[in-house]
């Protein structure tokens, strides 16, 4: 199998299982970021990763990391922390600066270039995409933000300035999305960090079915409203 070359002109994806198997899931190179193109590719199961001063790239791995809500594992210190808990949790309050928080800070560097922040910023003007913000005394201290796509959220990044904020948005977020009816949280690749909070690998052909079921079917009224969640 080859690198597939996407033109600018049409929004088409090769089917998910023409990914190479290495690196693995790298499908093809191209295209734009435009709400377009990343809703097609979110609903086939395809999402863009690259570097800075590289083409885009778009990746559909196999195995799949993924959460259901239900599932987080909520550790003995984390449910400690969690019952005294000194932060706020709000939901699409403060997109911009969660995107900005999940972009600065990493010792890796960010591939949340500003062509992303951008891509991203329309989505969530176009009320596709979401973000959770965690507050202590007023200040944004961590948070996350993904792809609604019915019943799944695709999730892109958190980021975390003090102890337990990124893993308190994302306890926090999953009961709010098991409330209003959610059942997946696609997590794209595992990390330590996602599977200590119950992450798992799935195959890839198990997630497109994923895709294929839920991503059509509506979550209860009111759960992407802006709201205080905790």
């Amino acid at each position: 199998m080859r690198l597939v070359q996407l033109s600018r002109e049409s929004l088409h994806f090769p089917p998910p299982e023409m990914a190479l198997r290495e690196p693995n899931g790298l499908l093809a190179m191209g295209g734009d970021l435009s709400p377009a193109r990343l809703l097609n590719a979110y609903q086939r199961g395809i999402f863009p990763w690259f570097s800075p001063g590289d083409p885009i790239l778009w990746w559909s791995p196999d195995p799949r990391a993924v959460l259901l809500p239900e599932s987080f594992h909520l550790s003995r210190s984390m449910k400690r922390f969690h019952n005294q808990s000194p932060y706020r949790v709000t939901m699409n309050q403060a997109f911009s600066e969660v995107l900005q928080g999940c972009a600065t800070g990493r010792q890796e560097g960010t591939w949340i270039t500003f062509e992303v922040k951008r891509a991203w910023l329309r989505l969530f003007e176009l009320g596709h995409a979401h973000s959770v913000e965690v507050w202590h005394d007023h200040k944004l201290v961590g948070g996350m933000y993904g792809l609604a796509l019915g019943k799944i959220f695709c999730g892109e990044s958190m980021f975390s300035r003090m102890e337990n904020a990124s893993k308190t948005a994302l306890w926090v977020f999953c009961q709010h999305f098991l409330k209003h009816q959610g059942r997946l949280i696609d997590c794209q690749v595992l990390n330590p960090h996602t599977a200590s909070l119950g992450a798992v690998e799935i195959p890839r052909v198990d997630y497109l079915q994923y895709v294929q079921s839920l991503a059509w079917q509506k979550l209860s009224p009111g759960c992407w409203r802006t709201q205080t969640l905790f």
